[in-house]
């Protein structure tokens, strides 16, 4: 009996001892006046099994991370006017696909250069390609500067940059395996891409049709609610199945929702997202394995590779983003910074293949957690002075005023 006790005692009791530590470590940066999504990386790096060993990464925490991750970035959707981001798609597509080149090769020459195999060289470029919008999504809202022009670009090229990491990450994969599809590659490239397009142009527009649609017909409380929630999983879905990151789905999730659904939504969503997001965050922080930088070479190679991850967003998307001026162009690119989970899933694709010596393996997560950790003091520093700049009123409000 004590036994079965104790199992059932180990979900709440490894939920707690996580979201219990990333808020106290949260609250201790913010007394040190440190941004609070550094603490909560860090608590996972403390709790998590390379320092103090209190908590081992398994299924449920993962489930929880994924939960906590699509919420972050529904609630930033939320945020987000549609209209806005598709005026700026001309300066995101451009800092998007700089910010894809730029570090690709960069990454590759470097590793290169280092005397890495080909092959591990193009996965190192390959995982410092993608960014992690979740994390600069969480430091913008935090500070309320979603409508700031470079904030809504980073949005923007972001959702640009994963369809694009989708196609680099696909023809790397492809050379390793020693075959390329290109009929396969084309066909997944173009359903991911329609995808994004047909949420971002249109999925406002039916929401405002179907959401008041439903709602009128449902007699539960919280109908709205729930209706917003079957969006966000079924865009989050949707988004696997056309070839991008479950993140992107909840983002368009919650931009087509953003002229359609009330403050209680929003207030809801806000904390199912408080709830959740820590698990993210702590298991970001848990991936970080310290014991494998016993090596001067290593340590100096980690340390060559994040100067190189950060420069080459910061001048590939600085570069894209240039019309906007350059304090604009420099928060765009400092906003690209991040690559978090994003970059490990790269170093885990090519760890699953057998292309990956650990040594590799645990530098791309090094370089994931720690861009992670450097871009809120960064973002926070690029964005001094910046303010929000009130959204364009929508076409239908334009004509009404008329």
């Amino acid at each position: 009996m004590a036994t079965a006790v104790s199992d059932a005692a180990q979900v709440p009791m490894a939920m707690l001892c996580v979201f219990a530590s990333a808020k106290l470590v949260r609250e201790l940066f913010e007394r040190m006046r440190q941004p609070g999504i550094i603490g909560e990386i860090v608590a996972g790096v403390l709790i998590g099994p390379h320092v103090l060993g209190w908590i081992q990464p398994g299924e449920v925490l993962s489930t929880l991370s994924e939960l906590g991750v699509m919420f972050l970035l529904f609630r930033v959707g939320l945020e987000v006017n549609p209209q806005d981001l598709i005026r700026l798609g001309g300066n995101a597509l451009a800092a998007a696909t700089a910010g894809v080149v730029v570090p690709f090769v960069a990454g590759y020459g470097v590793a290169v250069a280092w005397g890495q195999p080909r092959l591990d060289a193009l996965f190192i470029g390959t995982s410092i390609v993608a960014t992690s919008v979740a994390i600069t999504a969480e430091v913008l809202a935090s500070r309320g500067l979603l409508d700031a022009r470079a904030s809504r670009t980073i949005l923007a090229a972001a959702v640009i940059d994963d369809v694009l990491g989708l196609i680099v990450l696909a023809l790397v994969t492809g050379y390793a395996h020693g075959q390329m599809n290109w009929t396969e590659l084309a066909l997944t490239s173009a359903l991911a891409i329609g995808f994004t397009l047909f949420i971002t142009f249109w999925g406002h527009r039916t929401a405002r049709r179907l959401v008041p649609t439903v709602e009128a017909n449902l007699h539960a409380a919280e109908a709205r609610f729930s209706v917003a929630m079957a969006i966000l999983f079924g865009l989050s879905a949707l988004a696997v199945y056309a070839g991008v990151a479950a993140i992107i789905g909840a983002f368009l999730g919650g931009m087509a929702l953003s002229q359609t659904v009330g403050e209680r939504v929003h207030t809801m969503t806000v904390g199912v997202s408080e709830l959740l997001t820590p698990f993210f965050l702590v298991g970001i922080g848990m991936t970080l394995e310290p014991t494998v930088f016993k090596s001067g070479q290593t340590v100096l190679f980690a340390g060559v590779l994040l100067v190189v991850a950060i420069l080459s967003k910061l001048v590939g998307c600085g570069l894209g983003a240039w019309r906007l001026g350059i304090k604009d162009a420099v928060r765009v690119g400092v906003g690209m910074a991040p690559r978090g989970e994003v970059g490990m899933v790269v170093a885990q694709i090519g760890r699953k293949l057998g292309v990956m010596p650990d040594s590799v393996f645990a530098i791309v997560v090094f370089l994931s957690v720690a861009t992670t950790l450097v871009a809120p003091p960064m973002i926070r520093v690029a964005f001094r002075g910046a303010l929000p700049q009130p959204a364009a009123p929508e076409p239908d409000e334009v004509a009404k005023i008329g």
